[in-house]
């Protein structure tokens, strides 16, 4: 992913993959710096500002490329210059992007059983949740709690908006040795019995412990589609039934779809041609484009 660039503080912003072998901590001890990290870098230079790291010593597979996000905001009533990322280990991050400083973390799937929650200095703290010789059900699955699926934030609503996908798989580990050239994952995983992927669109506070609303999705596409939030106080995104569809920024209430027929894996885009307005998303091997009134 290409990461986000802050100009006034010359920094790029960059989240790292998870440590090989993906389900097996034994040849990896210790937290395994620097992978599921994001990394605060010199644009100049490339030296190291800073670094957080979401999930110390991954056995999931939890990377941390998931799109970074720039907000200026009133934090806990001082203004702050923040970064957010929705991990894909199922929490939802505020720091300080000056200097690293954690300041949040929520839990933002209910399917999540591998940490009971963030301590005060942003460390998970781990359940006895692992992958195992037989197969133990670990919740978010492989896919994540969230992907690299484009996040937006509206300066308007004060909301932050993405796609979350509610899902446990059940995750197996068979020591491996390692061969240049060839994957190194010491096994993999599979689908858990009863478990069924949900996404939903989901609109968070950056304050808030619950989102502010939920906009459940339907169908079984494999949408991957991120959002886009506009200042007329619209969500446009790819849903999971083959559709671009705007929601309400405020509310969540559904205003418009159109079903393209092909699975949504592109963010949606806006732009203006003689002053008047088009959204556009890429679907399948086309691209489809639309007017606004």
């Amino acid at each position: 992913m290409p990461g986000t660039f802050d100009p006034e503080l010359n920094t790029l912003f960059l989240g790292t993959s998870n440590p090989a072998p993906d389900f097996d901590g034994e040849p990896r001890p210790g937290d395994d710096l620097y992978t599921d990290c994001l990394l605060a870098l010199d644009a100049d230079t490339g030296k190291l500002k800073w670094f957080f790291q979401f999930t110390p010593h991954d056995l999931f597979d939890y990377d941390a490329t998931e799109t970074p996000v720039l907000v200026d905001a009133i934090f806990r009533g001082q203004p702050r210059k923040l970064v957010v990322q929705a991990n894909r280990n199922g929490f939802l991050y505020v720091l300080d992007r000056a200097d690293g400083k954690f300041l949040s973390a929520v839990r933002f799937v209910e399917n999540l059983n591998w940490a009971s929650g963030i301590d005060s200095h942003g460390r998970p703290v781990r359940t006895d949740v692992k992958p195992s010789a037989q197969g133990t059900r670990v919740c978010p699955g492989f896919v994540g709690a969230t992907n690299w699926y484009a996040p937006s934030f509206n300066p308007s609503t004060g909301l932050f908006y993405f796609v979350a996908l509610e899902n446990c798989d059940l995750f197996l580990r068979r020591p491996q040795a390692f061969k240049p050239g060839e994957t190194y994952y010491s096994t993999g995983a599979r689908h858990s019995v009863g478990d069924y992927g949900q996404k939903i669109l989901l609109a968070f506070a950056l304050e808030a412990d619950k989102p502010a609303w939920r906009y459940v999705q339907s169908g079984w596409g494999h949408s991957a589609g991120g959002t886009m939030s506009t200042s007329g106080g619209v969500v446009f995104f790819g849903d999971n039934a083959q559709s671009f569809e705007a929601v309400d920024a405020v509310s969540g209430e559904a205003l418009w779809h159109f079903n393209t027929g092909q699975t949504i894996s592109a963010s949606p885009m806006s732009y203006a041609v003689n002053d008047k307005q088009y959204v556009a998303v890429a679907a399948g091997s086309d691209i489809f484009s639309f007017a606004l009134p």
